[in-house]
């Protein structure tokens, strides 16, 4: 939750007026490598959504994550663990591993009953557009796809972009505020 990513999302996501609240997974918190097993980690989504309605059950609530953050925030979604929840937000779905092509990790999605909003760079090697579009395409008005052209699963782009990293932080946290206003 402290990764200079997360740090600089949240700070953008502040400036246009969504606060945050950043919570860890028991492996990161005890400093080791491999992630915990899938119940742990919805376990630990769906406590962290309940920790963020209390201490402010009079905002609206979104949730999701970077990477796997996000992934597994959908899983919770899926099996109804985080119902207080209006809309999820993922900052580069990982429907893959890199150079593995796949769409298991995404078989959960039409189980999500809450919009969707996924934030993807044409350079990210944990998403093939050509299988994430027809998932979201099916996944109708469920989900909305921002595509950020040439950047990479961090969200880093190349010079020749003509944009930097922070023009992109500040890119990812509007477009999460434009839809979130969508939202009923």
């Amino acid at each position: 939750m402290r990764h200079p990513f997360m740090t600089a999302l949240s700070r953008e996501l502040g400036a246009e007026k969504i606060a945050t609240f950043r919570y860890q997974f028991p492996y990161m918190e005890n400093r080791r490598k491999a992630p915990d097993r899938p119940p742990t980690l919805t376990s630990t989504v769906a406590a962290a959504v309940k920790a963020a309605h209390s201490a402010a059950p009079e905002l609206p609530l979104l949730a999701g994550g970077k990477s796997m953050g996000g992934r597994m925030t959908s899983t919770a979604a899926s099996e109804s663990l985080i119902p207080e929840v209006r809309g999820l937000v993922f900052f580069g779905f990982p429907l893959h591993p890199p150079k593995q092509p796949a769409t298991k990790r995404g078989d959960h999605l039409a189980r999500v009953e809450q919009p969707m909003l996924f934030l993807q760079g044409t350079r990210d090697d944990l998403a093939d557009f050509k299988l994430l579009k027809p998932i979201c395409k099916k996944l109708d008005d469920r989900a909305t796809l921002h595509i950020i052209e040439g950047a990479d699963h961090s969200f880093h782009v190349l010079k020749s972009s003509g944009k930097s990293d922070a023009e992109i932080l500040r890119e990812l946290a509007h477009t999460t505020a434009e839809w979130a206003a969508t939202l009923q």
